[in-house]
């Protein structure tokens, strides 16, 4: 393993499989197998539990997390990929990992203190100014939300948390965008409306693994400061962050 990796590809009689290096001491999240290289142990990044995993799985060459880097994760639910993506990002980066949902916000926390750069924050993406306090500029943006705006939660939150040429991984489920579109119709709309500010990497459909589901990707374009909030901004509860850097 050469310094710095934190990304493998091992080929497989299935097919290739995507392994990252643990950072969670025991090592498995979700029951996902994991084997020891050298001084490190790997975890199996499962496509059928994950849309990144998916991505990766089908051949996804476009933006990914990498070492060092700061992440704001919005819908963790349990935790599942944003431990991949803490993987991915190592002791010198961090994942903020934002859920609306107290059940498996309960998981997230839990995976949190297992986890030494993985910050669980209780709160909803529709309301990124309650948890503006909490997040400073980050590097990449990771939203799996299944909500009808899902693709203007991603703008509105990249507008206030995303580094100028920062990078967007939008995992798109159409089957939440209503069926008066078929799933290419609404991915359609959906590139549109994320082209003016970001240079997109071309989409990415995540079927068998997840249907009616495709991977965005790519870099923001324009070079805003990230602004500041307004004077009294209407806030709908204060959200709870595990650990802050």
């Amino acid at each position: 393993m050469a310094p710095g990796e934190r990304l493998f590809v091992r080929e497989d009689r299935e097919g290739d499989s995507h392994w990252t290096v643990a950072l969670s001491e025991p090592a498995a999240v979700y029951g996902e197998r994991v084997t020891a290289v050298e001084d490190s142990v790997l975890r199996r990044w499962d496509p059928s539990r994950s849309k990144l995993g998916a991505a990766l799985a089908k051949g996804w060459d476009g933006a990914l997390p990498r070492s060092g880097e700061r992440w704001l994760y919005l819908g963790a639910a349990t935790g599942t990929t944003a431990s991949h993506v803490a993987d991915l990002v190592g002791r010198d980066g961090f994942v903020f990992a934002v859920e609306k949902s107290l059940r498996p916000f309960a998981r997230l926390l839990a995976l949190g203190r297992r986890y030494p750069n993985l910050g669980p924050i209780l709160g909803d993406a529709h309301a990124p100014l309650d948890y503006l306090p909490m997040v400073p500029p980050v590097d990449g943006l990771y939203v799996d939300l299944a909500q009808v705006d899902q693709v203007e939660i991603a703008r509105e939150n990249a507008r206030w948390f995303l580094r100028p040429s920062g990078m967007l991984l939008l995992a798109l489920k159409t089957a939440s965008m209503g069926r008066e579109k078929s799933p290419r119709d609404h991915l359609a709309s959906a590139v549109e409306r994320l082209s003016p500010g970001f240079e997109l990497d071309t989409p990415l459909g995540l079927e068998p693994f997840h249907k009616r589901h495709f991977l965005l990707g790519g870099r923001a374009t324009g070079a805003p400061a990230v602004p500041e909030p307004p004077a009294s901004p209407k806030r709908r509860g204060a959200p709870r962050v595990a650990r802050r850097r």
